[in-house]
């Protein structure tokens, strides 16, 4: 061997691997902060990650995701939050609604990408919805745009019930305007509705326990982190009171209740990701309007409904997005 050929061999082998640890330190890292746990992001993670995609980052090839779950404990949020910015990765997806401000507290550095389902604006975390400014930018679902429409499709499909029923969490941000959407819709369809507060998992069982007792044609759960976090209790619950039941999200038809009428979580954690991809491509969340996932969909479990001795009526069984069998 030659020595030229030698020498060249010899600084590609110690090239190499410093090339492989340059590349390493090179992955972009992001922070993934939910306020929910792992499991209930079974179907919402590939949505995020095809998000990412769609901007040409593979997690695991070309970028890095260190995921932090708070478990349905927003005490644990801060904490969680703190921990990503001491790893200082390189943009926060605060990928539930007590994710955002809690991201927020942390950092006013570090990009952050909320999803929330109330107003961000009123919830001070960007200045307005076309001009965030600051560090965050996001993507929002709908909420409590969505309770009329929810107490309206719960009477379509059960109309002799006068009286409805509604659980809210009274520690939740929106729980006051919940309350006098389900209390206005009410009125101008002509039931009667009593509402509950439940706080606790002890609570949830008292109200759904009260509701029975009082017979209601039907309940309009209010969406809260904390009912999401528990909402196969909540399925079980009504299936266990025979008591038709909707709620905002999908997860909750899949689990026994009797329908969900929300925002596409899809389309949401799509959104999220496609955000975050382009932080990193080194687009700045002030110049990111923060965007409304328009998307509802109507899920109907047809099992519960024939357990519930109910017959869907073929308009709304029609405008269903969704019919679990």
């Amino acid at each position: 061997m030659r020595r030229r050929d030698f020498i060249k061999g010899i600084a590609g082998s110690v090239a190499w691997p410093l090339t492989v640890r340059a590349q390493q330190v090179a992955i972009p890292v992001i922070g993934f902060l939910s306020s929910e746990s792992l499991d209930l992001f079974a179907d919402r993670l590939p949505m995020f990650r095809q998000g990412l995609a769609e901007g040409g980052f593979i997690e695991g090839r070309n970028v890095a995701i260190e995921y932090r779950w708070a478990e349905g404990r927003n005490d644990r949020l801060p904490i969680l939050a703190a921990d990503l910015v001491r790893r200082q990765v390189r943009v926060i997806a605060a990928a539930s609604t007590p994710a955002g401000p809690a991201a927020k507290a942390a950092t006013a550095t570090i990009p952050i990408v909320f999803v929330t389902g109330s107003d961000p604006v009123a919830d001070g975390l960007v200045g307005s919805l076309a001009r965030p400014g600051g560090n965050l930018t996001g993507v929002t679902g709908l909420g409590v745009e969505l309770v009329q429409k929810q107490v309206e499709v719960l009477h379509e499909l059960v109309p002799a019930g006068r009286l409805i029923g509604g659980v809210i969490n009274p520690t939740s941000p929106t729980a006051e305007a919940m309350s006098g959407s389900l209390q206005r819709t009410a009125r101008a369809l002509g039931l009667q509705i009593r509402i509950l507060h439940a706080a606790t998992e002890r609570e949830i069982d008292t109200a759904f326990a009260t509701l029975s007792q009082l017979r209601v044609g039907g309940l309009v759960i209010a969406p809260d982190v904390f009912f999401t976090t528990r909402i196969e209790h909540l399925g079980a619950l009504a299936l266990q009171h025979r008591m038709p039941a909707i709620y905002l999200f999908r997860q909750f038809a899949i689990a026994g209740g009797l329908m969900s009428y929300g925002s596409s979580l899809s389309e949401l954690y799509r959104l999220l990701g496609v955000y975050v991809g382009r932080i990193l491509k080194g687009e700045r969340p002030e110049d990111l309007p923060v965007q409304q996932a328009t998307k509802v969909e109507l899920i109907i479990n047809m099992k519960t409904a024939k357990a519930l001795g109910l017959t869907i009526p073929l308009p709304l069984l029609g405008r269903a997005d969704e019919v679990i069998e």
